[in-house]
This record gives C-alpha cells, sequence and structure tokens, in this order.
C-alpha cells in the first residue's frame, strides 16, 4: 500500500514539475481559448519559435496537449481529462497567495462582488428569459475560435465606435477571458458611460467551457 502511495504522488510530482514553469502556463492558457499553431502561440508569448517548441514537447509528453495536421500546419489543443478546470483551480489558488492578484481582485473595478458583475449560473438562468445581449470583448481572433452561443463579438479597442451595433433596451452581458481579465471592466465602464445596462460575466470564457457547456465556433 505504502508503495503505491508513493507512486501516485511521484507522478503528482512529475505532473507538477511539467507544469513548474511560466512559459507552458502561459502557452496553456492561450491554447485553451482553441487551437493554434506553434508559429501563432510564439508570438503570443512573445517567445522564440524554438523556445515555444521545446516547451510544447513538454507538455505533449505530459498529455496536457494534442496535436493535429491541418494541411502542412501542425494545430495544438488541450489534451484529454480536466485540464481547463486545472487551469482555473490554479489561478483560484494564485488569487489566495499572490499579492498582485489579491490587490487586483480587490479593485473595485475588477471584483466580482460588485454589482455589475453576474455569475455563470445566473446568466444561464437569465438566457431561458431572453432580454439580454452577450458582449464577447475578446479580439476576434479568440472569439472564432470559441465563444459563448449566441455572443456578439466587438473587441474592446473597436467598442467605442461601433456602439450603435448594441440594443439600448436590453440587458448586456460582457465577459473575456476571466476573472482578471481587464478586457470587459474597461468594456463596462464605457458601455455604462454611454447609458447602456452593463453587467460582466464573473468568471469567463474558459470558466464557461471547463462546465462543459455549449460552446459555439
Amino acid at each position: 500500500m505504502k508503495a503505491n502511495a508513493t507512486q501516485l504522488f511521484s507522478e503528482l510530482a512529475e505532473i507538477a514539475r511539467t507544469l513548474g514553469h511560466a512559459h507552458r502556463l502561459m502557452l496553456l492558457e492561450h491554447i485553451a481559448q482553441g487551437e493554434r499553431p506553434v508559429e501563432r502561440l510564439a508570438e503570443l508569448t512573445d517567445l522564440t519559435v524554438a523556445n515555444t517548441s521545446q516547451h510544447l514537447q513538454h507538455l505533449r509528453r505530459a498529455g496536457f496537449v494534442e496535436t493535429r495536421r491541418d494541411g502542412k500546419r501542425v494545430l495544438y489543443r488541450l489534451g484529454k481529462g480536466p485540464i481547463e478546470a486545472m487551469l482555473a483551480s490554479l489561478r483560484a489558488y494564485a488569487g489566495h497567495v499572490r499579492a498582485e492578484i489579491r490587490e487586483l481582485a480587490a479593485d473595485p473595478a475588477n471584483a466580482e462582488g460588485r454589482h455589475d458583475s453576474i455569475s455563470r449560473d445566473e446568466l444561464l438562468e437569465r438566457l431561458g428569459s431572453g432580454g439580454i445581449t452577450l458582449l464577447d470583448v475578446r479580439p476576434a481572433e479568440e472569439y472564432a475560435l470559441g465563444h459563448l452561443p449566441g455572443a456578439l463579438n466587438i473587441p474592446v479597442d473597436e467598442l467605442e465606435w461601433r456602439l450603435a451595433e448594441l440594443p439600448k433596451g436590453q440587458e448586456i452581458v460582457a465577459y473575456c477571458r476571466g476573472p482578471y481579465c481587464v478586457l470587459s471592466t474597461t468594456a463596462a465602464a464605457l458601455l455604462d458611460a454611454n447609458g447602456f445596462r452593463i453587467r460582466r460575466l464573473a468568471a469567463g470564457f474558459p470558466d464557461w467551457k471547463a462546465a462543459g457547456l455549449d460552446v459555439e465556433t
């Protein structure tokens, strides 16, 4: 029994070692948004293609990512298993131990408990009754890889001159990459200043996807 327990914890330690690099966690966060080739992942993480490939091979050997060929390109996607949930748990734990993240979470402009925040469960209930416009304020590339069903995509840097595309008679729920993503916070402030009824999804797209809810591409 003791030998079996040692083997189990050895495997857990090996998994932890694979994840114990900031660049690998950054890559997983980007891959969680959708499939991407190594060249694009290198751009997003500001790494060289060679360095990115090396980290991806570590992640692939551990089962965190998988690949498929699309013509001449090799696309990386998350591996099987609750990887998105694991990333969400790491973010939650970091929120308790990292002073920088605690300060961000405590900022009234980004706090989940703020009056303009809406939980995933409440949003699901509200969607059934209608009267809500879902607004994805992530870049168009991320929206195309996957988004909440029926969501309208207006990247936050385009929002100010595309306000006419939003209905003023409906409540708008904006979302982005997760609880510490400031894109939806920026969007909420702009929309509120222009007379829209706006709330922010407390988590974001990765949390929605990790919960096994419907996703459109």
